[in-house]
């Protein structure tokens, strides 16, 4: 079984150099796809000996779509693999990794996509970077959707038609949810895959992030109403209905405001009981737990976004925070 490598990045600098050294030892075919870098990562990659598609960037760029012509550019010729592992140049891949994923497929016909573990590098540099880690720390064995670190069989790639390149967040988990309507099991195995470089820093960066979740809330739950369910119930009530409450019920009694705080109070102590249920150290519980209780307020807001654009039929543009 043949598995070849489509590495997506912009402005990675240092980053995708790292990546692509842990890359292309393991690949037989490295193809990088360059989403309108000022840098030197076109150079950088040609340099190694990948091959490189550059978007056409007068068309709004997604990670969608550079993962479909990524796939494209493997598979157009007469040798097109069985199987292509994505990743973003933003993630070094774990020594052995593509050997790994490839057995595991092919022992398994009835998968469609395989992954592994993965993890932070500099986890503790900040918050945000513990928060990435813990997202990785999720355990091995039929998953409904992973990150876009992937291995994916050409043929299930093929019969769902790839990536939708209008889904400009959780695009992986709407191509999950499509490969398993098809009837392609996803599976996450306990080996090492890669290791991510967040390198976030700064509130700005976490909040317009926590926008862009939102906004793949509402854009995938409207392509399929059946998947993030309780995560846009939980911005709709927490980011939107509660503080509309908030602020009707002040003029009506200051209790109302007093309670609705009560409320989030509530939601923040279970939030913290439950990462360090997970295992997570008190102090990172209660740190994490104030994120993710603020993260309701910027998810309503890519929520709202996502909406008007759809009513206004305006394109669908990536919401950056790197």
């Amino acid at each position: 079984m043949s598995v070849d490598v489509v590495l997506i990045g912009r402005n990675e600098g240092d980053r995708l150099v790292n990546s692509l050294a842990s890359v292309v030892p393991q690949a037989r075919r490295v193809v990088y796809v360059d989403s309108g870098s000022t840098d030197d990562s076109v150079a950088n990659a040609r340099r190694v000996g990948a091959e490189v598609v550059n978007l056409d960037m007068s068309v709004p760029f997604t990670a969608a779509r550079a993962r479909n012509e990524g796939f494209q550019a493997l598979t157009a010729s007469g040798d097109a693999p069985d199987a292509v592992q994505f990743l973003d140049g933003d993630c070094i891949m774990a020594d052995g990794w593509l050997a790994k994923g490839q057995a595991w497929m092919a022992a398994h016909d009835d998968l469609g996509l395989v992954t592994g573990q993965a993890a932070e590098m500099r986890r503790d540099a900040t918050v945000y970077n513990q928060m990435f880690d813990v997202e990785w720390k999720r355990p091995a064995g039929d998953i409904l959707a992973c990150s876009g670190n992937m291995m994916v069989r050409t043929r299930a790639f093929d019969a769902v038609g790839g990536f939708d390149p209008t889904v400009i967040a959780a695009e992986d988990d709407e191509f999950c949810t499509r490969l398993r309507k098809a009837g392609w099991r996803l599976e996450r195995i306990p080996e090492d895959m890669a290791r991510h470089d967040a390198n976030m820093t700064r509130f700005s960066q976490w909040w317009k992030r926590a926008e862009r979740t939102g906004h793949g809330f509402a854009q995938v739950g409207h392509l399929h109403p059946d998947y993030f369910v309780r995560e846009r119930q939980r911005a709709l009530v927490y980011g939107a209905f509660l503080p509309f409450m908030a602020i009707a019920g002040a003029f009506m009694s200051p209790a109302v405001p007093v309670l609705i705080l009560g409320v989030y109070a509530l939601s923040y102590t279970r939030t913290a009981k439950g990462l360090m249920q997970d295992g997570l150290p008190r102090s990172e519980a209660l740190h994490h737990a104030i994120y993710l209780t603020l993260s309701k307020f910027p998810n309503v807001i890519g929520m709202i976004r996502y909406h008007w654009r759809r009513l206004t039929q305006a394109q669908m543009r990536i919401i950056e925070y790197k």
